[in-house]
């Protein structure tokens, strides 16, 4: 199971649901796929075929998204 926090832009921000307990967001559009860790900072884990200049996009619209986004993993996850 992967729920959707969000999508804007073009992008599906989702978790997996039996992933590690560092608290991170994937993301997902046509051009490939990419994972952010949210702590202790904001910042890319893992990109496969996102262009950098679109990363920094996505990195602006986690910023924007980040309280949404770790208010649906705690809710998810239970921590």
């Amino acid at each position: 199971m992967s729920p959707t926090i969000f999508r804007e832009k073009g992008y599906r921000f989702f978790f997996f649901s039996r992933e590690e307990s560092r608290m991170h967001v994937h993301v997902y559009c046509e051009r490939g796929e990419a994972k952010f860790w949210l702590e202790p900072r904001i910042e890319l884990a893992q990109n496969y075929g996102i262009p950098a200049r679109d990363l920094r996009v996505v990195k602006d619209l986690i910023e924007d998204h980040v309280n949404e986004i770790s208010k649906a993993w705690k809710k998810h996850f239970g921590s």
